[in-house]
């Protein structure tokens, strides 16, 4: 199996654990706070990650080089993740994971800044057809709206995380020195839990934790270990195998996952007109998962 095909099914097992955070992010949202949700997720995972780097491939001194690099990238994740809870307080779970199908095309104009990855014309294509599908959902299938440019306040909230992880993706690339992906990771998890814990302490003291409902440690346990902890591993793994534009590809699969793992949890299917925006992400990845070589 070639590294690029290694690289993809690590981001399709991304898609698929990533998208399960929306459906129970938009169940806690309104519950807890964002900031004290995130600071506690980013120590889960970083335990986690932690102790699977030292039982695997142990932790060198020499991956502590340049520490600065581990606060840039956990510091841009826990950005993310914070103004995504803050999103799905109104914003409907679809909706927001069609807000995230927007970092691809994002990714790549940061990708060039950052690492001068070119993009094709295909890939271009497929870009822009991705955007118009988003903005569909987005919009809710209304094109007065969109003419309008009526975005709800947790779409616009969301979209300010996903410039955030955006950026993420080349700078993981640009400031990676070889380590392993667990150790890079692990470094970055470290970093993000120190920054969202400063950042929130007023609010992690402010939360009772005993009085919080299942639904909450449900959410954190499965955000922390599945997408996080997992997830982080899987972009690092892929991001050193593919161009960034590729990598964030696979987002365009996440409003899918969620309206499967909605009907799982019992909720209605989105309306017809919606699909068809999402129908538009499904063609946008075929177009970018075309043979590498090709234009």
């Amino acid at each position: 199996m070639s590294e690029p095909v290694r690289g993809h099914l690590a981001m399709l097992c991304f898609s698929m654990l990533v998208a399960g955070s929306f459906p129970l992010g938009a169940l806690v949202a309104n519950v807890v706070s964002p900031v004290a949700f995130t600071a506690v997720r980013f120590l889960l995972a970083g335990a986690i990650i932690g102790g699977a780097a030292a039982a695997t491939t142990g932790l060198p001194a020499s991956a502590a080089r340049a520490p600065w690099r581990y606060l840039v990238v956990g510091g841009l994740l826990a950005g993310y993740f914070i103004l995504m809870f803050e999103g799905l307080k109104t914003a409907a779970p679809v909706s927001a994971a069609a807000v995230f199908t927007l970092t691809p095309i994002l990714s790549a104009g940061f990708g060039w800044l950052l690492l001068r990855q070119v993009t094709t014309r295909r890939i271009a294509l497929a870009l822009a057809i991705g955007a118009a599908g988003a903005l569909w959902v987005i919009f809710r299938a209304d094109w007065r709206a969109a003419l309008r440019f009526e975005v709800g306040r947790g779409e616009a909230l969301y979209f300010l995380g996903c410039v955030l992880h955006a950026i993420y993706t080349p700078a993981v690339r640009r400031l990676s020195r070889g380590e392993n992906p667990v150790v890079f990771t692990f470094g970055m998890t470290l970093a993000g839990s120190v920054v969202t814990t400063v950042y929130g302490w007023g609010a992690i003291r402010a939360t009772d934790w005993a009085a919080l409902p299942g639904i909450v440690w449900v959410a954190l346990v499965y955000t922390a270990v599945f997408a996080s902890a997992v997830t982080f591993v899987l972009v690092q793994y892929a991001t050193l195998r593919l161009p960034s534009a590729k990598v964030m590809a696979y987002t365009y699969l996440v409003p899918s996952w969620v309206i499967l793992w909605q009907v799982v949890m019992g909720r209605p299917a989105p309306p017809a007109l919606i699909l068809a925006g999402v129908g538009l992400t499904a063609l946008a990845l075929a177009l970018l998962l075309k043979d590498e070589e090709a234009g």
